[in-house]
């Protein structure tokens, strides 16, 4: 048993020091996930505290105390996907207009290739950018993923097929830009 599970079962006794030493270690690689799935750093947060009092009213039902960091990414995304149905609720519409292209040698170009991932990310369903921050930045695997959505393997792979071929789509017209403008590539 591993120290991991062993913090577990003490937590799952009703050790708060043992739960808050789990939490911890957990909080930042768990922060960076729901800020990259909810692109609000605050939303995150919020998803961030939502899974972790839910993980500690609801640790008494973890039956493998070496599974903890699957089913805490599970609660993570349940609260990640509360997160984006309240903001829906209150999300204005604002359009935002693209950038000129910047003059060559200007550093700019930098920043126009962050916008555009930005908005090609921001262009994708929530589903589907779970999936690609689950496999691509938490490097999870294919199996893993589809354990903690609670979802078949092929569906993690047809997901994450069609996030992929989204963002090439939406990054489709920066490249064309790109490329007529070969200076921005330096």
């Amino acid at each position: 048993m591993g120290v991991t599970a062993g913090l577990v079962e003490r937590a799952q006794r009703g050790d708060h020091e043992a739960f808050d030493d789990l939490a911890t270690a957990a909080y930042q690689r768990l922060y960076a996930i729901a800020r990259r799935i909810l692109r609000d750093g605050y939303a995150a947060e919020d998803a961030v505290q939502e899974a972790l009092v839910d993980a500690w009213r609801n640790l008494w039902s973890l039956r493998d105390p070496n599974a903890f960091d699957a089913w805490l990414h599970r609660l993570l995304v349940r609260a990640c996907a509360d997160q984006q149905r309240k903001s829906w609720r209150t999300r204005l519409d604002a359009s935002v207009e693209p950038l000129d292209v910047p003059e060559p040698g200007d550093e700019l170009a930098r920043l126009l290739d962050r916008d555009a991932l930005d908005r090609a990310f921001a262009a994708l369903s929530f589903d589907h950018r779970v999936v690609l921050v689950l496999t691509h930045y938490a490097g999870l695997t294919g199996p893993d993923v589809a354990a903690i959505l609670g979802i078949p393997v092929g569906t993690v792979a047809s997901r994450l097929h069609y996030a992929i071929r989204a963002m090439r789509s939406e990054l489709a017209p920066t490249v064309d830009t790109i490329s007529a403008h070969p200076e921005l590539s330096r």
